[in-house]
């Protein structure tokens, strides 16, 4: 009997750190012994960049343009430490949905048992979360995903994003789609980033998973096209990975989010800001933000 595939989404704004914080939980998923493939989800095909020494991959739909049929072995190839890499890709600029290349990717690979032959214990979609409609809720809506996460800063927008995920996923779970996980804390350096992200998901019914602080290895190992697993492995940040890496590989149980209406996200975000900016002129102290 096959052992089962766990399959896990990863969400989040553009440009804020997703596809970095989900190419190092698949290095480090791969450093405890799992068979991990990451699967790339974005138009911009950049997902598993840093797994392959910064170099691109031809993307399923690409290869799908060039020929009529395509063999799953011809758009997966192997990374860092034998990570399987895959880039969905999307349409010719201007032409057709961007989510299209997950439908396409996600189809093929069912009709072709990718997952049962590779013997996988981990799939990871990464996918772009500022809108979570047609292909980019494939994930979420098919249930195809077991569990999802959403990378998200102390910034109002990451939040934003996040929490139209979570209405996505409020509405699919009544029909059997995916159920969230957590939230993945990024860039979380100063301690009201923290205060910050601590009240949303308490607001919306959810927990954090990880802090993950901003840090210049990260960028250091990018620039070698490398995640920080693998061109800084003995670092603070490197654990930090490790220990989202476990928390993941140890979760079983995600929930339904209580998603906040516009208005209610609008209020409470005024509210940190009017607190935000009485602490830079003075008039608060920092340790009043529990109170808030």
């Amino acid at each position: 009997m096959a052992k089962k595939t766990t399959q896990i989404a990863i969400y989040g704004k553009g440009g804020i750190g997703k596809s970095t914080t989900t190419s190092n939980l698949s290095a480090a998923l791969s450093e405890m012994g799992y068979k991990v493939m990451q699967f790339g989800c974005d138009p911009k095909s950049d997902s598993t960049n840093t797994l392959r020494n910064g170099k691109y991959i031809p993307t399923v739909l690409d290869t799908l343009r060039e020929k009529n049929s395509v063999k799953a072995n011809e758009v997966i190839f192997q990374g860092f430490n034998g990570i399987y890499c895959v880039e969905a890709g999307g349409p010719a600029p201007g032409v057709g949905c961007a989510g299209r290349g997950i439908i396409t990717a996600v189809e093929l690979f069912k009709q072709q048992k990718v997952f049962e032959e590779l013997d996988l214990d981990f799939v990871i979609y990464d996918v772009l979360g500022d809108v979570v409609c047609g292909g980019f809720a494939v994930p979420i809506r098919e249930g195809i995903a077991e569990h999802v996460f959403t990378v998200s800063s102390a910034d109002f927008m990451s939040v934003y994003a996040s929490n139209n995920l979570f209405k996505g996923i409020h509405k699919y779970s009544k029909s059997g789609g995916a159920l969230l996980g957590g939230v993945i804390a990024n860039s979380i350096n100063a301690p009201y980033a923290k205060d910050i992200i601590d009240d949303f998901v308490a607001q919306t019914k959810t927990q954090v998973i990880e802090y993950v602080p901003r840090s210049v290895t990260v960028t250091q190992s990018e620039l070698q096209g490398k995640t920080t697993i693998e061109a800084a492995p003995n670092t603070a940040q490197a654990d930090v990975y490790r220990s989202l890496a476990k928390k993941i590989a140890n979760h079983t149980e995600s929930k339904t989010p209580a998603p906040l209406e516009v208005s209610e996200l609008r209020e409470w975000a005024a509210k940190w800001g009017d607190y935000l900016l009485a602490m830079e002129t003075g008039t608060i102290r920092t340790e009043q933000a529990g109170n808030l």
